[in-house]
């Protein structure tokens, strides 16, 4: 597949091909969801924990007498059916990991691209560089590649002054190529990458 080279000011200045093996392979919904489901999951901490009534400290005497007072018999105030008593089949600290193989990992990344490529919503452009930090000269940039939207910036090494000046924007978000992950890609309508960014993705999804 054969895309446009833009610079910074959104002219194309080249072509180039995007290899076969990664951006046109066949789309894998359900290995790309899988992906994301295990990532997200990755992510979350599982230190939710409740109080059960062996945990809850309130007073251990029996609440009421046994007997004589027409209500139900009592022993403890800690019971879940109590306002401040402890909680019953409450959450518990737990791992919410999940394993994928790293080839299915990395096929699902194929397929994203794919899907992105066939869309027509991945940008290459030739470089990406900024002399220093400043959020309005990196937002003309991509309003020129990309207009309207949001936009992911993949580079292939780590840019203080492209990241400093991304940080502020809404719409954009940087992140380096060896750090590429479901999630990232699924959720921009574009993808910006210089051709150094390109080679990196090439030498670990090629």
């Amino acid at each position: 597949m054969e895309v446009p080279v833009l610079n910074q000011n959104g002219q194309q200045v080249s072509t180039v091909e995007l290899p076969a093996s990664i951006f046109e392979v066949e789309v894998n919904p359900g290995l790309m969801h899988q992906a994301y489901v295990r990532q997200m999951a990755n992510a979350r901490l599982g230190t939710h924990k409740v109080k059960t009534r062996s945990e809850n400290r309130r007073s251990k005497a029996k609440w009421y007498r046994q007997k004589g007072t027409g209500r139900a018999r009592h022993g403890s105030r800690n019971a879940p059916i109590f306002v401040g008593g402890g909680v019953a089949h409450g959450p518990r600290p737990r791992s919410y990991r999940k394993d994928m193989p790293r080839k299915m990992r990395r096929e699902a990344l194929r397929s994203a691209l794919s899907a992105l490529a066939a869309d027509a919503r991945i940008v290459v452009v030739d470089q990406l560089q900024l002399d220093a930090p400043k959020t309005r000269e990196i937002a003309s940039i991509l309003d020129a590649l990309v207009g309207e939207g949001t936009a992911l910036l993949l580079m292939p090494e780590r840019d203080e002054n492209v990241e400093k000046s991304v940080r502020n924007l809404p719409n954009a978000w940087y992140l380096r190529a060896n750090y590429l992950n479901i999630r990232d890609l699924l959720g921009y309508d574009k993808v910006v990458m210089p051709l150094g960014a390109l080679e990196v993705i090439e030498s670990f999804l090629g």
